[in-house]
């Protein structure tokens, strides 16, 4: 027996290390996956930016007709294209500040309805005043307002109560993986179209707010997402 333990010297603690091990060498390794994908991203898309700006340029030129706006629209697809993966690198790098101000949910709600020149109900239950970086939060619910006409039906409702936001549409819902998983660059599920950038972005731009954005389908029917935010002591009031 004795020389059974002395020809096998492993001991648990001696296991444990190895698996210790073995894990902080998956971790690294998938960080450097993670780090490539980050910098990947950013490359293509700051390569992307220059022959874009190139043809935008040369789609003004081109003489007025159908062609030309197909053209165009193509181009301005690509340009926003761009622009959206070079703000997830950012945020994925985890480099991004804020500038917070005081600001009420239900005006700045109304004012990112307009901008989207889309159908949207807007209800107040109740205004609130949050610390808040304007541009960010607009962002966010500007994404939300997109997606659900984009990939919902209407009527589309947005609502202020109190530091919350909800955004729902009156479509088929979110999918199943988005609702498990949260939003996915591209992600598509059975042949069904995926919900490419936008929700990622917002889903991004909330954490960097301090804000929670959740994913559910109503039952009866639609998506809905809730944006939390956090609330300042003087931020009671009505709609």
């Amino acid at each position: 027996m004795n020389d059974r333990r002395a020809r096998n010297p492993a001991r648990p603690q001696d296991e444990v290390a190895a698996v210790a091990g073995a894990l902080d060498t998956m971790a690294a390794t998938l960080q450097g996956k993670l780090l490539s994908e980050q910098r990947f991203t950013a490359d293509v898309a700051h390569e992307l930016r220059t022959p874009l700006t190139g043809l935008h340029a040369a789609a003004e030129l081109l003489p007025p007709g159908r062609p030309t706006e197909l053209v165009r629209d193509r181009v301005a697809a690509l340009r926003t294209l761009t622009e959206d993966l070079l703000e997830i690198s950012r945020l994925e790098a985890g480099g991004e500040r804020l500038e917070p101000a005081e600001e009420r949910l239900a005006p700045l709600a109304q004012r990112v309805v307009r901008a989207s020149g889309t159908p949207v109900e807007v209800r107040v239950v109740r205004d609130a005043c949050v610390a808040t970086d304007r541009r960010r939060l607009e962002r966010v619910l500007g994404n939300l307002v997109a997606n659900a006409h984009r990939h919902g039906r209407g009527p589309v409702v947005l609502t202020v109560d109190g530091a919350r936001v909800t955004v729902r549409d009156h479509g088929d819902g979110y999918p199943e993986y988005l609702l498990a998983h949260g939003p996915q660059r591209f992600r598509t599920e059975s042949g069904a179209k995926g919900h490419g950038l936008g929700l990622t972005i917002a889903l991004g731009q909330a954490e960097v707010l301090g804000a929670r954005l959740e994913f559910a389908n109503a039952p009866d029917g639609g998506a809905v997402a809730t944006l939390s935010l956090p609330q300042t002591p003087r931020s009671t009031g009505t709609g």
